[in-house]
């Protein structure tokens, strides 16, 4: 396999042979590596020093489950940190088709030309992309898909990416077409605008083929962990049938959705954003539950969402999204939460960010909590790029600051996601100590039977542990709800023999996990290098201070103790 260079300070390309330094590092790991090893940490995110590095997994382009996703790191313009965002749809595939294990962006045009990459096996393009200039993500995909075909994949962003907001994604399309897979976190959007790219253009008929040791075990084994999932009562039954919207009732019964800007755990209309809602109203319009957000999905946690007209309105609309847009700011309409998610997969900015940025402006009364009209306005703003506007594209702790409010769910720069850490502690552990701020998929304990959500005991160890995990995963280039079976011993020992009868080499539970380990440690020491401290994994001060209704709980583990997630990773 080769890694794919693109330099734009001169639009040269060139091609990288990956050898043996490469051979154990894929998706979110081989970002690290990358990362660490060639960006200055101190460097500005948005300047030429940055690197934008698009890395499929380990297995991807085998038969290994729900290994199709798609690993873009950078620095964050958000939070200066490490940065890795994961996103579904077919690129991933794609790019380890054509045979590249990374595409790596780096450097910056000196003039003020835009520009779009298209690779396909034989040839890799720079281009003009004048003319798309402008275009959202939706209109982008399909002007693409109309000049070169329906066999490409479409990495893209929007006008947030355009404008330079922190609050930007990089939209990826489904199996589809559709520009509704976002590697939303972080403002990588914003750092792929400053490299001049709208939009990277990937043939999806490669014909490369992985390289497998031993075909018929690593066969077996992917089969053996494809029951395994579908064994597991979540990623088997729950999730296929009502996706991950099927958290809302369950995290309102514990008390830890979030609920006007934070300031409440639960909320006794919670049920019509519910799972189970979304699936009655899409039964007579006809939506589609089970959807397959990649190539390879066993799971079908994704949806499409049609509108009251039965038109399709939106895509993969997630209990992020949902959450975050809608108890969270008082809204318990699931048409409005969804007209929010496809304006905001159009414009190119995360939801999560979206919502929390939203709900902070009703805390400071600039629209009251609940008001959905005033919701769209605030969003135009952005699409406007208005002096408040461009604030709120900035992201919540910057809209938080210059409000002033008390409430700011942010940590490093980053908003939280849908799980108050007051009644789901090992979450806000993960949430103060990630490598990325308030980043869940790095470790969400929520639903993990093990430990009492609402007390401290034993919450270190397990968002430790969670963490290694989702880091491993995110390595292999596999969903992380496919890792909710190793729970089961045998499960694990799947995976060590599908990586063992890829490279041929003796592997066992340790090594594998290793990858997790090895991810984390590349990570924090770049962290280190650009400024941070353990002193800044902590949560914001009302967690400690105010008591969360239903339960009346508060975040009290101290940074001392959670300094120990060092000592399990």
């Amino acid at each position: 396999m080769h890694i794919l260079r693109v330099d734009m300070s001169d639009q040269s390309i060139s091609m990288q042979k990956s050898n043996d330094e490469f051979a154990y590092h894929g998706g979110r790991n081989l970002i690290a590596k990358i990362i660490h090893d060639e960006v200055d940490p101190r460097c500005d995110p948005l300047g030429a020093q940055n690197k934008l590095i698009l890395a499929p997994g380990l297995l991807a382009n085998t038969s290994a489950p729900c290994s199709a996703r798609l690993s873009i790191g950078g620095k964050s313009p958000l939070t200066n940190t490490i940065k890795e965002a994961n996103a579904g749809g077919t690129a991933a595939l794609a790019i380890a088709k054509l045979g590249l294990k990374a595409i790596i962006i780096e450097g910056k045009p000196v003039n003020h030309q835009w520009y779009f990459l298209k690779i396909a096996e034989d040839k890799v393009d720079v281009l003009p992309a004048d003319e798309y200039m402008g275009m959202n993500n939706y209109a982008l995909s399909s002007k693409i898909r109309e000049v070169f075909g329906d066999k490409y994949s479409v990495v893209s962003i929007g006008g947030a990416g355009e404008k330079g907001y922190r609050n930007s994604t990089i939209q990826v399309t489904d199996q589809e077409g559709r520009p509704s897979r976002a590697a939303a976190r972080g403002g990588l959007g914003s750092v792929m605008a400053s490299k001049k790219i709208k939009a990277i253009v990937i043939d999806t008929s490669g014909t490369y083929k992985a390289d497998l040791h031993d075909k018929e075990e690593f066969s077996q084994a992917a089969k053996s962990y494809v029951k395994g999932i579908l064994d597991n009562p979540i990623s088997g039954q729950a999730m296929p049938q009502l996706g991950t919207a099927v958290l809302v009732n369950m995290v309102n019964a514990i008390g830890a959705l979030p609920t006007k800007n934070f300031s409440q755990g639960s909320h006794d209309e919670a049920e019509k954003i519910s799972g189970e809602q979304l699936a009655e109203i899409q039964k007579t319009r006809n939506g589609k539950l089970n959807h397959k957000c990649q190539p390879g999905c066993v799971i079908g946690c994704s949806n499409i969402y049609n509108d009251e007209n039965g038109e399709y309105l939106t895509s993969g609309f997630e209990y992020e999204t949902i959450a975050l847009n809608g108890a969270n700011c008082g809204i318990f309409n699931l048409d409005t939460i969804a007209k929010i998610d496809k304006i905001c997969d159009d414009f190119g900015l995360d939801t999560m960010e979206t919502g929390c940025t939203i709900a902070v402006c009703m805390e400071a009364k600039k629209i009251p909590f609940g008001d959905e009209e005033g919701v769209f306005m605030l969003i135009k703003e952005m699409i406007d790029s208005t002096e408040f506007g461009k604030i709120l594209g900035m992201g919540t702790d910057i809209t938080g600051r210059y409000f002033g409010v008390k409430r700011i769910p942010t940590v490093k720069g980053q908003s939280i996601a849908a799980y108050d850490p007051r009644s789901l502690k090992g979450t806000g552990v993960t949430y103060a100590t990630s490598t990325m701020g308030a980043d869940h998929t790095t470790g969400a304990t929520v639903g993990n039977p093990t430990v009492d959500p609402y007390k401290k005991e034993g919450q270190v160890e397990l968002s430790s542990t969670l963490q290694r995990a989702m880091a491993t995963f995110d390595t292999l280039g596999m969903c992380i709800f496919a890792s909710f079976c190793i729970s089961e011993k045998e499960n694990v020992d799947y995976l060590v023999k599908m990586l063992s009868a890829k490279y041929g080499t003796e592997w066992d539970v340790e090594k594998f996990f290793g990858l997790g380990v090895q991810t984390i440690s590349l990570e924090k020491t770049f962290n280190y290098a650009a400024g941070f401290s353990p002193n800044d994994d902590v949560l914001p001060d009302f967690f400690y201070r105010e008591e969360l209704p239903p339960h009346n709980t508060v975040f009290d583990i101290a940074k001392e103790e959670m300094a120990e997630v060092n000592n399990f990773i």
